[in-house]
């Protein structure tokens, strides 16, 4: 009898055991809000912020609803306007262009590697386009970011970093979201930290930083963000900025806030379960492992091949052989969108000329999740089915 996985690719870790005693903590005492305060006390929520820019190497963090209200954040901070047009990667999640789509600019998309990477080439030839770009690290993968950055610079382009998938990773030893002008961090249920929601978003640029704060709806109460610019930042920005309220609340930073103690050990086991995985699937016929670059500092929660040159039905056939073992995977070559998964021709507020470069990427694009509720051997048999069904259709079995 063929082998069968049974368990969950949804299910995440339980909330550690000091992250339930904090939230319970914040709900015996009632002060939910962040700027709620007992006299002397600190919120949970700038505990937070001072604790994620420390671990980033950062001076300033906002803590905030969710990583799509940082990323629309970030763009009105950095003064995007309806009309305007903001680069972005062809190959991300609907958050990303909708964060740009929510302020009325016009997403301009970029083309995708088989790194799974955004094209610097295709970067180059759009660069005239628009002044900013938002960075999508889709599914952990980094782009040469020295290259980047470099590019960028020379054309004038500010970069806004969505590191939804990437809180952890690095390249070349600086973390993710440092490099650009902001960072923005998702700490959804299956992102490395779990609210349920909420996001982050961090910056060394003190006028963007109080822009955001005034935005996240701090009225005029900037002097709770301990990780935020003194007061002088706020002379001329608090009197101009719109409050578009979506604040974090205690409840969620007091839940956060041992995980992000915990987040280098959780990287380490991720990527103990990923590097499994992707051994096991090397040399598998008709399936391309994409390799990471040294210089790429990685958190492997979710793993990527590609069926480079399969038709639609046989990659069907691969994903329904693969479902009735129990393992679940995802394809971006879906000409619909389905669950979380969909691509840049199927945002129909953010049309897009054909973009055949990209299309045969997405078109053997395979994605599958790696919750840290996998053992080792959960790896091993996931990578053991994965070879087996790819290599009979492949075979014509």
């Amino acid at each position: 009898m063929a082998e069968r996985f049974t368990g969950s690719f949804t299910q995440q870790e339980p909330i550690p055991e000091d992250a339930i005693e904090a939230a319970v903590a914040v709900m015996r005492h009632g002060r939910l809000h962040r700027y709620n305060t007992a006299p002397g006390e600190m919120a949970e929520v700038a505990l937070l912020e001072q604790e994620f820019a420390a671990m980033t190497g950062v001076k300033y963090c906002l803590a905030v609803a969710s990583g799509g209200y940082a990323m629309a954040t970030a763009l009105r901070a950095v003064g995007v306007k309806p009309g305007d047009r903001v680069l972005t990667n062809a190959f991300t999640l609907a958050p990303v262009p909708g964060a740009i789509a929510s302020l009325g600019a016009v997403p301009v998309f970029v083309d995708v590697t088989e790194r799974l990477v955004i094209d610097l080439d295709d970067l180059a030839a759009k660069a005239d386009q628009a002044d900013v770009l938002l960075l999508s690290h889709m599914r952990g993968h980094l782009v040469d970011m020295d290259a980047l950055m470099a590019l960028c610079d020379v054309r004038g382009i500010t970069v806004i970093e969505d590191c939804a998938h990437t809180m952890g990773a690095a390249w070349n030893g600086k973390p993710s979201g440092t490099q650009g002008k902001l960072g923005c961090f998702s700490c959804q249920t299956y992102k490395h930290v779990n609210a349920g929601e909420g996001g982050l978003l961090i910056t060394d640029d003190a006028e963007v930083a109080a822009r955001a704060i005034m935005l996240s709806g701090s009225y005029m109460l900037y002097d709770r963000h301990t990780a935020g610019p003194g007061p002088e930042a706020f002379e001329t920005i608090r009197y101009e900025t719109p409050n578009i309220s979506g604040r974090m609340d205690n409840l969620r930073a007091a839940v956060l806030r041992p995980q992000v103690r915990r987040l280098p050990e959780q990287v380490a086991r991720w990527n103990e379960r990923y590097r499994v995985i992707e051994a096991r699937l090397r040399d598998t016929p008709g399936l391309t492992v994409i390799d990471r670059p040294e210089a790429e500092s990685i958190v492997g929660s979710s793993i990527q091949f590609l069926l480079k040159g399969w038709s639609a039905e046989d990659v069907e056939a691969v994903l329904a052989r693969c479902a009735a073992r129990g393992v679940e995977l995802k394809w971006f070559g879906k000409a619909e969108p389905m669950g979380f998964t969909s691509r840049y021709d199927t945002w129909r507020y953010a049309r897009a000329e054909r973009m055949p470069a990209s299309d045969a990427v997405l078109a053997g694009l395979i994605d599958m999740r790696v919750p840290l509720t996998f053992s080792l051997e959960d790896c091993a048999l996931i990578a053991r089915i994965i070879r087996a069904e790819v290599s009979a259709v492949f075979q014509g079995g």
